[in-house]
């Protein structure tokens, strides 16, 4: 819809002139294969982090938007921003007005040497160099990032605004809202910032890891607290081995005498074990490893001719088989009665050879 310059807009309820914008941002997402991105608010809070209040904090030092700034607040806590995309270098939106208006929003690229100098200066104390290193951003690291004159927000003479309103201000109601749309968008994605400039957030934790600041931040630490812990470890996250400088060497001596006390510990520990287990061995396992002596059994004097010399033992075996002594082995019986009946034959035919010599 268009109309001169004197005339007045037709009037358009809220809810209609936003429910318009949205088809249209739908066709447009559709057409580009992403989803819309809206910019939602709970409540009239516009940020509520760090770096959405930092943004909306700079905005009020534009002169060129000071006028705009309050009407641009209305339209962003109204949902009349429909689509706000946040590129390199680049905001695209879409604002409900009378009738849907397209924003385009151009951000020069930050200058390498400034980028040189915020990554150096983030990694200038020891405070911020731990935080970078896991992957969190101090108070101090924070304020140099969003400083107004030398951190990622641009000035005035890096942003070029064009709105398809009528408007022909530098900076139009529709433009201040998506201004205050990108303090919303922060709140929730603050990477998008380091985006928007044409820079890598990730180049801030390649420089705190750089061997020359590790040295000189890391060397200002004393020996003791750090200990000899390993880096990854200390700073909770993995680094490559080539960019950490390799810790010194302990003390030869200190090693050899620490090495001997571990074994004089492992010497002691293990006569300990032993001493504790032999303790523990039930007595039943010690009188198994004792010689088991199986009680004799009971026999008279009669029953032991091993006790007796070889001569009485003989005679007490031919006696004991001939009085069918039980308690002698029956192959020694048989052997004893054959020896019995071998010298009653010799009485019997020496007692015959007399009675013949006689007669």
């Amino acid at each position: 819809m268009s109309w001169g310059y004197d005339d007045w807009a037709p009037y358009v309820p809220v809810g209609q002139k936003v429910s318009q914008a949205v088809r249209i941002a739908a066709r447009l997402a559709k057409k580009e294969k992403r989803e819309p991105a809206p910019v939602k608010l709970q409540g009239r809070t516009i940020a509520k982090t760090f770096w959405g209040k930092a943004w909306c904090d700079n905005l009020t030092a534009y002169q060129d938007f000071s006028n705009r700034l309050p009407r641009g607040a209305t339209y962003v806590r109204n949902g009349s921003v429909v689509d706000l995309v946040i590129k390199r270098r680049r905001i695209d939106a879409i604002v409900a007005g009378s009738e849907p208006y397209t924003v385009k929003i151009d951000i020069t690229e930050l200058d390498s040497k400034q980028w040189k100098s915020i990554r150096s200066d983030c990694s200038q104390s020891i405070d911020s160099l731990l935080d970078l290193l896991s992957g969190k951003l101090s108070d101090g690291v924070m304020k140099r990032l969003t400083d107004p004159k030398t951190g990622l927000f641009p000035l005035p003479r890096e942003i070029k605004m064009s709105c398809s309103c009528p408007d022909y201000s530098s900076c139009c109601k529709h433009l201040a809202a998506v201004m205050y749309g990108v303090a919303a968008r922060l709140d929730s994605q603050p990477e998008l910032l380091f985006v928007l400039r044409g820079v890598d957030h990730k180049d801030l934790v390649s420089q705190a890891i750089a061997a020359s600041n590790l040295d000189r931040e890391l060397s200002a630490v004393s020996a003791s607290s750090l200990g000899t812990q390993n880096l990854s470890e200390l700073f909770g996250i993995e680094l490559d081995s080539g960019t950490v400088p390799a810790a010194k060497a302990p003390n030869k001596k200190k090693a050899v005498a620490k090495k001997a006390s571990s074994r004089k510990v492992a010497d002691s520990s293990a006569k300990t074990n032993a001493t504790v287990k032999q303790k523990a061995t039930p007595k039943k396992a010690l009188s198994e490893k004792r010689v088991v002596k199986s009680p004799a059994v009971k026999k008279s004097k009669k029953a032991e001719p091993e006790k007796l010399g070889k001569a009485a033992a003989k005679k007490l075996t031919v006696v004991q088989a001939a009085s069918g002594d039980k308690n002698i082995p029956s192959a020694k019986k048989a052997a004893a009665k054959k020896k019995v009946a071998a010298k009653s034959k010799t009485v019997a035919s020496s007692a015959a050879r007399q009675v013949k010599r006689k007669s």
